[in-house]
């Protein structure tokens, strides 16, 4: 019998134990609706393996990887082609996440995964909300003559989470319609106290990775110029520490967009921050 010891693929500072585990990391490498430059289902397994690259220590929230008590359940299989029943797959599997008394932490893919996640998480919190990190408003009702996309994500959601239970930061990008639903109902954020209206609630976190600034995050499937730098990002992270997170992702890195490597650092670097917070005991 073999003894290795070998390579550990699964992400860094895990407990390889589901049962015991607090939060499951859920890969969903998905990108069957992207409008622009595909690749970021390629983006979880490039993650984990670039994870080993970190400390797991945050001196940002001076924690500790293993304070987090996540698990690392590994990619989830869709089936080529069908939207639908990726989706479906994707609830499914966060749905017995919080059945079994869990927080999810997803790992992307295109934006588009975060729907059913906000699907399943749902059920178990009334009058969740969403926190939306995004160069993207993510509100159209279509694009090109198809509902389940990527850019309509966040209006997706709103069949679930109320618009007023909605606060989007960092956005730069959309449609005038778009701009004028955020207008109505005061999605956008430009201050800390700006969520504060949110304290009182359950909140689910998405953070595309296209809110950073292309000289930050090149990486990704749709970069747009103005965004912000790492340390703003961190900021926002550090006032989410009084908040009730109950599940988050990170997605749409395209990793083989920036050769060099960093944008998959920097994605690697942002995972590792917004674990801290989740696990707020």
């Amino acid at each position: 019998m073999l003894k290795g010891p070998f390579l550990d693929r699964s992400w860094m500072g895990q407990n390889p134990e589901y049962d015991s585990s607090d939060i499951v990391m859920l890969g969903m490498p998905f990108d069957g609706t992207v409008s622009y430059r595909s690749g970021s289902r390629f983006a979880p397994e490039q993650i984990r393996l670039a994870s080993w690259g970190l400390e797991e220590y945050s001196p940002y929230f001076d924690k500790h990887l293993e304070d987090c008590n996540f698990h690392d359940a590994g990619d989830l299989e869709f089936p080529l082609g069908n939207t639908k029943k990726s989706l479906e797959i994707i609830t499914e599997n966060v749905r017995q996440i919080y059945k079994d008394g869990k927080k999810v932490f997803g790992i992307g893919g295109e934006h588009l995964v975060t729907y059913p996640e906000i699907i399943a998480v749902s059920e178990f919190y009334k009058d969740l909300a969403i926190i939306h990190f995004d160069a993207h408003t993510d509100l159209r009702t279509e694009y090109l003559g198809e509902e389940l996309s990527h850019s309509a994500v966040i209006r997706l959601s709103t069949k679930f989470v109320k618009p007023e239970n909605i606060k989007q930061i960092g956005i730069r990008s959309g449609m005038k319609e778009e701009f004028d639903f955020m207008k109505e109902h005061n999605t956008l954020c430009h201050n800390f106290s700006d969520l504060d209206v949110l304290k009182s609630k359950p909140v689910f976190v998405t953070v595309d990775l296209d809110v950073l600034d292309t000289s930050v995050m090149p990486g990704t499937g749709t970069p747009e110029v103005g965004g912000m730098q790492f340390n703003e990002l961190m900021s926002w992270f550090k006032y989410l520490q009084k908040f009730n997170i109950v599940g988050a992702d990170v997605v749409e890195l395209a990793p083989d967009y920036d050769t060099s490597g960093a944008s998959t650092a920097v994605a690697t670097k942002v995972i590792r921050e917004l674990l801290m917070i989740i696990n707020n005991k």
